[in-house]
């Protein structure tokens, strides 16, 4: 990102009226599971174990209400607690129930070594915040950093150690149901994110996970999962190592580097090998190549699916091949327990590969302070959202509201208006998102069309169904996909609304009344059938438990919308993919000539998305000047000693009104030994203007900025000579450059 300018205005500071986030920003990253003093006391106690102990410390059971393969474990979590024989638990909620668990395994085993409890906190315990692709449109790390800060305090609080998140999946596909979960389809962006969602979780500094309002953090999933084929889930994915580790790796490299404590395996094939399999991944890049000495955990039955994936011929052989590539923790499935030992016997795992996966969980568990102290005070336990958590998530889905039309100065509603609300999405719950965490289902969400009769204020005319549409100044039609329609397991092949909506929207358009479209949903749509007879589109996506109160304050003008589209939405399904950061082809299209059909594209659709990545408007308008680099001539030998080169651009509000703009720089090497996208993003900088106000925005650029990795198997970073072409503008499209020379 860049390093600020007048007029920044970061999330932390708007709900706390402070500046903690940029003091926050510099403070050293927390050290995840690094030897916190224990190394001596952790081999110690490793020396006294038994075998079946340390597989034990290997073996992550479920609670009770799970499902899929497993299924609930637990009368078998208690008893293996009970011998000293389990390491983890995952879905036991609630400060009591943890500490009955607890006490078991620390008052009646033979070793009291203290369980570690988990559970996906994704976008909210209690309060749920927008999901985190709508997080990540907001193009300010500080909403992710607060979510899992509020997060982590109620997690916490009801006897969770640890969560499954935050996934930083770099994906192409809008077919696949996981996007919601994802940052969208670029790796600086989500990069960014993962480490901001990581010091939310964790906090900063050595020590911070053993605070009572921390949660471990976790990497997921390792790695490529978001390339799956055709965006089906659990597939197939197939990419070269240069591939691997400029789109994919980065943003793991980046929440390890904020100190993040734990990594999982994804469910996918990398090239043929299932991802629990892969020594390359987890093993010569993950914890030699980056020296990570955390924890690697399965995903669910993530080890057993070794067998239908037909690369293990059993489950003593799916836990041989696990451990030995580098996994640490079984999730569900039992295969290391159950066989462990025999493979130890028989020589097909080493037991100083079993001692260093024990000694990580211990790790672990030593930094969350589990030894010196296991329980959670049940009477401080969160028991739900407070007016300061609500304000912190409705702020955040504001904030990550994008907005893709407005013509005719439909927003925002004027006062006095008579506002006509309809759609299937007005009036429902159905707002929490795909994972929204135990208070998705105890805590309804505000709907739309309360946030604006709520907004709208006493007196005003507000009425609900398709009748009072003629009688209203303005429409607001509230359609999307169910939360079903999106998240694990759920990829779509048709990305239009669902039956039925887009009907609703034509009906609603031929009474001639100006109407907004909100659309509720958890990944990009195509909207081309309808979009050009709407006055205005809001994209507010899934957004939490405040969202009706957020999109009203957006369609009221409480909140000028600066987010912008951290995914390109495509025209139709047939043009995926279709994100910003492709490589050009022998034969591009070009714009410019548009006659010339013998180049890349379709015949029957426009070779652009509909909205591209990093597109967004706003009720004010801005202009951004051209950019300036601090040299014109940089050596590739500098660049790699930690020389940096700085570019700075002006940005103004032309209008009446305050707002944000969101200033992106990408980069282009036009002639490299590796074919390279066409733009890459490599800074961003949301900027808060009042009307009239200008601003400038620094970014600094270094080696990892220019460079790239080759395909080279054991990892090679380059920076080559040549010309670098860099772009500033408002989205991916953005006109204005200049030139700079890597000598």
């Amino acid at each position: 990102m860049g390093d600020g300018g007048v007029g920044r205005r970061t999330f932390l500071a708007a709900m706390t009226g402070s500046g903690a986030a940029a003091v926050a920003a510099t403070e050293p990253a927390a050290a995840g599971t690094a030897d916190g003093g224990h190394e001596e006391e952790i081999r110690a106690l490793i020396g006294r174990m038994t075998v079946a102990e340390k597989l034990g410390q290997l073996q992550q059971l479920s609670w009770t209400g799970a499902t899929g393969p497993g299924g609930s474990q637990t009368a078998a979590a208690e008893q293996a607690a009970r011998k000293g024989e389990l390491g983890s638990v995952l879905n036991i909620i609630g400060a009591r129930h943890s500490n009955a668990l607890q006490r078991i395994a620390v008052e009646e085993s033979r070793l009291g070594i203290p369980l570690v409890f988990g559970l996906d906190v994704i976008h909210g315990f209690w309060t749920t915040f927008p999901i985190p692709l709508a997080q990540a449109a907001a193009f300010d790390p500080e909403v992710a950093r607060v979510d899992g800060e509020v997060s982590a305090k109620e997690a916490r609080s009801q006897g969770v150690h640890w969560t499954f998140a935050p996934m930083m999946d770099v994906t192409h596909e809008p077919r696949w149901g996981r996007i919601a979960e994802s940052c969208g389809e670029d790796p600086y962006l989500t990069a960014a994110f993962a480490a901001a969602k990581t010091r939310g979780y964790q906090g900063s500094g050595p020590d911070s996970l053993k605070a009572k309002d921390r949660v471990a953090a976790c990497a997921k999933h390792f790695v490529a999962y978001g390339g799956a084929e055709g965006g089906r889930d659990y597939n197939t994915v197939d990419v070269s190592e240069s591939r691997l580790r400029n789109l994919y790796l980065p943003p793991f490299k980046a929440a390890l580097d904020a100190g993040c404590a734990t990594v999982m395996a994804s469910f996918n094939t990398l090239s043929g090998i299932p991802a629990h399999a892969n020594g390359h991944t987890l093993t010569e890049i993950l914890k030699e190549d980056w020296e990570f000495d955390g924890v690697v955990v399965s995903d669910w039955n993530g080890v057993g699916e070794l067998l239908p994936h037909g690369f293990a011929a059993d489950g003593a052989d799916a836990g041989r091949i696990a451990l030995n590539a580098g996994v640490d923790m079984e999730m569900v499935s039992t295969h290391l327990a159950e066989h462990g030992a025999r493979l130890l016997a028989d020589g097909r795992i080493k037991e100083e590969r079993l001692d260093d996966a024990v000694a990580r969980v211990l790790r672990l568990k030593h930094a969350l302070g589990l030894f010196a102290d296991p329980y959670v005070r049940e009477a401080q336990a969160v028991p739900g959202p407070t007016p300061e958590t609500r304000r912190a998530a409705r702020e955040a889905a504001a904030r990550s509201m994008v907005l893709l039309k407005n013509e005719g100065g439909v927003l925002p509603i004027a006062p006095g208006k008579a506002v006509a609300v309809v759609g299937p999405f007005a009036d429902s719950r159905d707002l929490h998102g795909t994972w929204a965490g135990p208070g998705g289902e105890k805590f309804p969400p505000v709907t739309v069309l309360h946030g604006i009769r709520d907004a709208a204020g006493r007196g005003a005319r507000v009425t609900y169904g398709v009748g009072a549409t003629k009688a209203a100044d303005v429409v607001v039609v509230v359609v999307g996909e169910g939360v079903k329609l999106s998240g694990e397991a759920a990829s779509r092949s048709d990305l239009g609304l669902p039956e039925g909506q887009e009907e609703l929207i034509r009906a609603v358009a031929a009474t001639g009344v100006p109407f907004v479209v909100v659309l509720l949903n958890g990944r990009p749509l195509t909207v081309g059938n309808w979009v050009d007879s709407a006055s205005a589109v809001l994209e507010a996506w899934h957004p939490g438990i405040e969202g009706g109160n957020a999109v009203a304050d957006v369609l009221f003008g409480r909140v000028n919308p600066g987010g912008k589209l951290p995914v390109s939405f495509p025209r139709t399904v047939g043009q995926i993919p279709v994100h910003y950061n492709h490589e050009n082809t022998g034969r591009p299209y070009d714009p410019k000539s548009p006659g010339n059909t013998f180049v890349t594209g379709y015949l029957d659709v426009d070779r652009t998305p509909q909205f591209p990545f990093g597109y967004g408007l706003s009720y004010t308008t801005f202009e951004i000047g051209e950019p300036r680099a601090s040299v014109t001539r940089i050596g590739a030998a500098e660049l790699k000693r930690g020389e940096r080169l700085e570019v700075e651009v002006s940005v103004r509000n032309t209008g009446e009104v305050a707002g944000d703009e969101v200033v992106q720089l990408y980069v282009h090497d036009p002639v490299a030994s590796l074919v390279q996208p066409v733009r890459r993003l490599r800074g961003f900088e949301r900027v808060a203007l009042g009307a009239g106000e200008s601003a400038d925005v620094r970014f600094s650029l270094g080696a990892e900025d220019l460079g790239f990795w080759t395909n080279a198997v054991d990892g090679r970073f380059v920076v080559e000579p040549g010309r670098i072409e860099l772009f500033v503008g408002s989205s991916s499209t953005a006109g204005a450059s200049c030139t700079i020379e890597v000598s």
